[in-house]
């Protein structure tokens, strides 16, 4: 094995028990010898070389060009030790990967650069992508964010039904209230809080694979009164609305537009409105984008940490009324994902390719990985513009929630019960003589 490689994979990996068979040959075994084995080989000398010298970018492509595959446990269990030997930080790598990282670090604002129309660049980017693809692992309403597991034994479909009435019941909707939905994905949360609350809902995103399902799923619903989905920036909106609710969206927003993006949400919040944002964070302080993810899955993406958040909520004048913090509901949310994916691989490959599915399977494996064992977390910062806006303690949230799950549960008994059979039609009446 280079030296290089095998010097900065005996530093880094103390915990484990990870076997690495390089280019040559030569088979390797680092760590204590705990937990799960793990067996990597590493194909091609560039590709040892590479990860040596930056392993975050260099890892996944490796992986999705096949020069680097776990021929012993899964990606996950490979992920596992790296990032638990790694921890938060870059100490156990190269100087050089070191160096990487802080140039990113320095260069992240610049990487950050979201204006309306390169924003609507980096969404085709990923949210264009088929929507067969997606439904790949998905669940059926197409939730394309965290969901909330309530119970350890929720299935995925009943989790992301949970984050729904978890958010809906935070945004304390009234009926008949106006609602904007800024990046309203495939239209599962505005299509629920309209049939829910009989609301006027507008969704707004900056996909046009995103705005023909959603648009098409209102119909079908007989909601398209009551929903409507634009291809639209929020940076454009004018009208004001009773709640406003973002859910995994901010983080394409990028650190350089926070204040324009809560200042803008400002304006369109009625005075005694409610917001509650939905995003992927941070638990530890700021840092670069993962330069895999940048460069292939969210290009203009970042994640933040509440640190950078939180004054640009306050210059906006806006008052935050609830903070919490979501530790592993992305976790398992990523397992379920990446578990359909690999159920469903080989139609990924007839869609796209194998090195798309590598890329994508190493997407889903690492996301969780990051939620499990790195600094990754989900926020729901609840919002209003005055402090008397919504009940001084949160009995009404989990009330809310048990009203939604009643109503679902009540409507789900409806539709799976067998349409009632017609009447018999009476016989018809014999009409009577007329003659005496």
């Amino acid at each position: 094995m280079a030296s290089l490689l095998h010097k900065a994979v005996a530093r880094l990996v103390r915990t484990g028990a990870l076997t690495v068979t390089d280019p040559d040959g030569t088979t390797r075994t680092y760590g204590d010898g705990s937990g799960r084995p793990v067996h990597v080989a590493i194909r091609t000398h560039g590709a040892a070389r590479a990860i040596a010298l930056d392993p975050m970018l260099a890892m996944p492509e490796a992986y999705m060009d096949g020069e680097f595959d776990v021929v012993e446990g899964d990606l996950i269990d490979f992920l596992q030790i790296a990032f638990t030997n790694l921890g938060n930080s870059m100490d156990g790598t190269t100087l050089p990967a070191r160096m990487l990282e802080g140039a990113r670090y320095a260069l992240r604002r610049l990487q950050q650069f979201n204006t309306a129309g390169r924003s609507r660049q980096n969404v085709h980017r990923h949210y264009d992508l088929s929507g067969e693809m997606y439904r790949l692992f998905l669940d059926a309403d197409m939730q394309y964010s965290c969901a909330y597991y309530a119970r350890p034994d929720m299935t995925l479909e009943e989790a992301q039904e949970a984050k729904k009435q978890h958010i809906v019941a935070k945004l304390n909707v009234g009926r008949g209230n106006s609602v904007l939905d800024i990046g309203s994905g495939w239209g599962g949360l505005g299509l629920y809080i309209a049939r829910q609350f009989d609301a006027e809902v507008l969704g707004v995103t900056l996909s046009t694979e995103q705005i023909a399902v959603s648009t098409q799923r209102a119909q079908d619903a007989g909601l398209e009164n009551h929903v409507h989905f634009e291809l639209r920036d929020y940076r454009s909106l004018s009208e004001r609305f009773d709640r406003i609710v973002s859910v995994g969206m901010f983080e394409h927003v990028g650190v350089n537009h926070y204040r324009t993006f809560f200042d803008k949400c400002a304006t369109l919040l009625k005075p005694d409105g409610v917001m509650l944002l939905h995003t992927i964070g941070r638990s530890g302080p700021p840092a670069a984008t993962n330069a895999f993810i940048r460069k292939y899955i969210f290009p203009g993406g970042y994640i933040p940490a509440l640190s950078e958040v939180m004054p640009a909520i306050e210059k906006a004048g806006l008052v935050v009324t609830d903070v919490e913090i979501l530790r592993l509901h992305y976790a398992e949310t990523l397992k379920a994902w990446r578990e359909r994916f690999m159920a469903n691989r080989k139609r990924a490959v007839e869609i796209y390719d194998e090195r798309f599915a590598r890329m994508w399977e190493f997407y889903l494996a690492g996301s969780e990985a990051s939620f499990r064992w790195q600094d990754m977390v989900n926020f729901q910062i609840q919002i209003t513009k005055r402090n008397d806006t919504l009940p001084i303690t949160r009995e009404y949230i989990h009330e809310g929630e048990m009203e939604l799950a009643h109503a679902d549960k009540a409507a789900s008994t409806e539709a799976a019960a067998p349409a009632p059979k017609p009447a018999a039609k009476p016989a018809p009446r014999k009409r009577r003589s007329t003659k005496a």
